[in-house]
């Protein structure tokens, strides 16, 4: 089979040659990409702090499938297994309440040390880490505020766990050599008609001001801001707005997430990501996929993934852009949609990688727009697929679907037994 994989990439290098491209290059470029997986994947957003509480901020996990993770080391063999079967760089994208501890923790007083053990797992699997507060699913956020409250003792306590956060994110950063992504989102908003949209956008301006206003070593530590459209209880009134969080990232000159799932349904962010750029520092990207609302499905190499991956390599957004994943579906094999999700963004980077885009940009200069648009469907058909291939032989990770079977043993062996 080897032997058959690289005949076909050694044709396929031909081809993309022939239409001006270096596909060495490309997988050069590849290799330095890396991917943020989210660790709530693996355990339905669950956590270790009350991991039987009740999902609140609009968030839902549904399905029944067996094995999901109940603890720490459940959940990083899980994770293990899954960036076995991915190729090419990763990250892990963690949330507060994934930590670890004996005795139970308030969230306004966790601490680097609780988050020791992911720290070691993250040096010997060679990984970097990113961080979120969790501003969900806790008795202070049960009425649906949180940084953006009016009173101003809860309010304290998201900015706390906020602040502690961002020196946890920045430890990941020191201890593992490579800056953290800290994402701040919170569900604040109401379900029906709001008379007074402006105070709360007031006081969440306010106590971000107050997370951000102690300055940490960006080369550890990266803050960012993400917007949502609505959620289940806030349907019409969402404090932190596309609006409010370009304002706040422009304007204090942070990072801005945009979330693929949290805009309305004929909005795309492979749009916003030239737009966005003029004016902040840096992107974080949610890639994710909605259906019919944010409900977080499975990434697949569908046209607004690749639309997302062309973007970040036509504008040369590699050292601006940082790309996470965030989806969790609890209906299927959970390291199967880790699984499937990852290699799916990654096929999408190298399928942009691919693309004669220096040629493209010269004929869209000309105007000469019929051969753009012939030269782009061209590209459809060319055989991208035989270069991925390659590339998995290269990482030492199964070729095609064949990792399905190992999935399917390890659910065997472990998930079943849970």
């Amino acid at each position: 089979m080897t032997r058959t994989i690289e005949e076909a990439y050694a044709l396929a290098k031909q081809r993309f040659a022939d239409h001006g491209v270096d596909v060495e290059k490309a997988l050069t470029r590849l290799d330095s990409l890396p991917v943020s997986m989210h660790c709530w994947q693996g355990d339905d957003v669950r956590g270790f702090e009350n991991p039987q509480g009740e999902l609140t901020g609009g968030i839902q996990a549904t399905g029944h499938h067996p094995g999901r993770a109940r603890n720490a080391q459940e959940l990083r063999a899980d994770i293990d297994k899954a960036m076995s079967l991915i190729p090419g760089p990763k990250r892990l994208n963690l949330h507060a309440i994934y930590l670890e501890s004996d005795v139970p923790v308030a969230r306004d007083a966790i601490e680097p040390h609780h988050f020791a053990g992911w720290v070691d797992w993250a040096r010997q699997q060679g990984v970097g880490l990113d961080f979120n507060p969790t501003c969900f699913s806790h008795a202070k956020s049960a009425d649906g505020f949180t940084l953006a409250h009016q009173d101003p003792s809860i309010r304290r306590f998201w900015i706390d766990h906020c602040k502690a956060c961002r020196h946890i994110s920045a430890w990941f950063g020191e201890q593992l050599g490579s800056p953290s992504v800290m994402n701040i989102w919170v569900p604040d908003g109401m379900k029906d008609l709001t008379i007074d949209r402006y105070a709360p956008r007031q006081r969440l301006m306010s106590a971000i001001d107050d997370i951000l206003s102690e300055k940490l070593n960006s080369a550890h530590h990266i803050d960012a801001v993400e917007s949502k459209l609505f959620g289940i209880g806030a349907e019409s009134y969402t404090v932190g707005s596309n609006e409010f969080c370009l304002g706040y990232a422009v304007s204090r000159q942070i990072a801005l997430t945009l979330d693929a799932g949290h805009f309305h349904p004929t909005e795309v962010i492979s749009d916003k990501i030239s737009a966005a750029m003029l004016y902040v520092p840096r992107l974080l990207l949610h890639v994710s996929r909605p259906v019919r609302w944010d409900s977080d499905h499975v990434v697949l190499l569908d046209d607004e993934t690749q639309a997302i991956a062309c973007e970040i390599v036509r504008q040369q957004l590699f050292d601006r852009v940082h790309i996470g994943l965030d989806f969790f579906d609890a209906s299927i094999n959970r390291i199967a949609a880790w699984v499937i999700g990852t290699r799916n963004s990654k096929k999408a980077l190298l399928r942009a990688l691919l693309e004669p885009v220096d040629a493209l940009k010269k004929l869209e200069s000309e105007g000469d727009y019929t051969a753009r648009l012939a030269s782009l469907e061209e590209q459809k058909s060319l055989p991208w697929q035989a270069v991925w291939d390659q590339w998995c032989l290269r990482h030492d990770v199964p070729v095609g679907s064949a990792w399905l079977s190992d999935v399917r043993r390890y659910e065997q062996q472990i998930l079943t037994q849970r």
